[in-house]
């Protein structure tokens, strides 16, 4: 505990006090302590609690009379000098002790203008510790006044220069984050919801920054949500992983829903007031990568696409049936592009089966057994609308498994169908007929590249397609 130095406190005795005629509660007995001295059995009195008080602060704390006396010294100011409160209680200053003697009188005069100036005062200068070491503090002193209103000394809180550094540093490094930071920055309380959310972090998000705020994270994300309060709850148990982790999710915005990809790292918070550490949250960091990670799905897209139609090239060359060297390259094709493709070539006013994949489960593309049949589409299917525009037709089916299912039997394509991209066969300036492929309802829709490497494809199958119709005496 703290010493402090004092003469013991007296209460003023009231004119009817020692009558013996107070109120109840009240002891006549003159070495009873009077109310507010003692109190009650057990309790500490005023010196002791402030000499907890004083020793419980983190910073190291001393307090002088207006003569310049050291009237009080706690524990942190005996941890950052060595000297302790009984030692050090009762100096007149510094001098000598825990400030050079060249340094005595500047110092004092500092620390005691403190006594008339109004506010506080900051100040830097060396200490000497017991061991005979130099220390840079920065002290912040104020006057004390008495009950007469009068100066009546100085108290003068310190800590160590860097450690005031550091700490002024890590409120900085926390401002800045929480707002203008080029990461999201969100703080997350152990319910996971968020309770801080910078201004990257609240764009990203689609939202006001304080209309995030206590808000379930399952009503700012559609899809996706789900992983990451499995990260954050990992976080809570577990402590940060060792790497950024990349999620995938779907927002809902006044726009409509989007997806992003944030690369995301985590901290797990705990408060450095406890003994053992108590969770407040995470601290969850993130960027949106959306554009690098969709280039570089894109750039794996293209390779691998390209590699297959190197592959598809070569197998079609040792092939001595053309149209099986068409098939062969609609396998390829196939591969991480679509489910299902069709061949339809023109016979007349109609398209004619010609091959196809299996509808009924994944599987080669094969010539229809026992030769072509009419297919029947109705006025506007799309493999229609290909042939007479002589372009390439993009359609996909309502939302709901059962719409997508009706949507298919119409059109005449497999039941799990979804999706659809329609390619015109184009050869020596004839069509030939139209390639379609399908994808099933688990899948994304075709975009613009897809249209490019479909027309591709059909440009390599209508080679094949019009070498098959010439060898067999039905080209032009």
């Amino acid at each position: 505990m703290g010493a402090s130095r004092s003469s013991g406190t007296t209460d003023e005795l009231g004119p009817d006090e020692d009558s013996g005629g107070g109120p109840p509660g009240c002891s006549t007995d003159p070495g009873a302590p009077a109310s507010g001295e003692g109190g009650l059995p057990g309790t500490p009195d005023g010196s002791e609690l402030l000499a907890a008080l004083l020793d419980g602060m983190d910073a190291a704390l001393c307090a002088f009379d207006a003569a310049g006396t050291v009237t009080h010294w706690n524990r942190e100011a005996e941890r950052i000098l060595g000297w302790s409160a009984q030692e050090a209680v009762g100096r007149a200053g510094f001098a000598g002790w825990a400030v050079r003697r060249a340094d005595a009188d500047e110092v004092r005069a500092r620390l005691m203008s403190a006594m008339d100036a109004p506010g506080r005062q900051v100040h830097e200068f060396a200490l000497l510790r017991k061991d005979g070491g130099r220390v840079l503090v920065r002290t912040q002193s104020a006057g004390v006044r008495g009950a007469d209103g009068k100066p009546a000394g100085v108290y003068c809180a310190f800590s160590e220069v860097h450690a005031q550094i550091d700490l002024e540093r890590a409120i900085a490094l926390s401002e800045a984050l929480l707002e203008d930071a080029s990461w999201g920055v969100v703080l997350v309380d152990v319910d996971l919801r968020p309770t801080v959310v910078n201004a990257y972090a609240s764009r990203a998000l689609g939202g006001g920054r304080t209309r995030l705020l206590g808000r379930p994270l399952g009503e700012l994300v559609v899809q996706g949500v789900e992983e990451l309060e499995a990260a954050l709850h990992h976080v809570l148990a577990e402590g940060a992983p060792s790497a950024p982790a990349e999620l995938w999710v779907t927002l809902r915005t006044a726009e409509g829903e989007r997806r992003r990809c944030w690369r995301s790292g985590f901290l797990r918070l705990a408060s450095p007031l406890t003994e053992e550490p108590v969770p407040l949250g995470v601290g969850w960091l993130f960027r949106d990568v959306t554009a690098a990670k969709l280039a570089e799905q894109e750039a794996d897209r293209l390779r691998f696409r390209a590699s297959q139609l190197h592959r598809a090239a070569r197998t079609a060359s040792e092939c001595e049936d053309p149209m099986e060297a068409a098939t062969s390259l609609l396998d390829f094709a196939l591969a991480g592009f679509a489910d299902h493709v069709l061949v339809d070539l023109v016979a007349g006013e109609r398209l004619v089966r010609t091959a196809a994949t299996p509808f009924d489960a994944p599987g080669p593309c094969l010539p229809v057994a026992g030769g072509s049949i009419p297919a029947r589409y109705g006025p506007g299917h799309p493999a229609l609308q290909s042939v007479e525009r002589t372009g390439t037709v993009r359609t996909s089916a309502s939302a709901g498994e059962a719409a997508a299912t009706a949507w298919a039997t119409e059109r005449r394509w497999p039941r799990d169908a979804a999706h659809a991209l329609c390619a015109v066969l184009r050869s020596r300036g004839r069509t030939l007929g139209v390639l379609t492929f399908l994808r099933a309802a688990n899948r994304a829709a075709f975009e613009r590249p897809d249209t490019a490497y479909a027309e591709t494809v059909a440009a390599r199958v209508a080679g094949a397609v019009d070498l098959a119709q010439v060898t067999r005496g039905t080209g032009g």
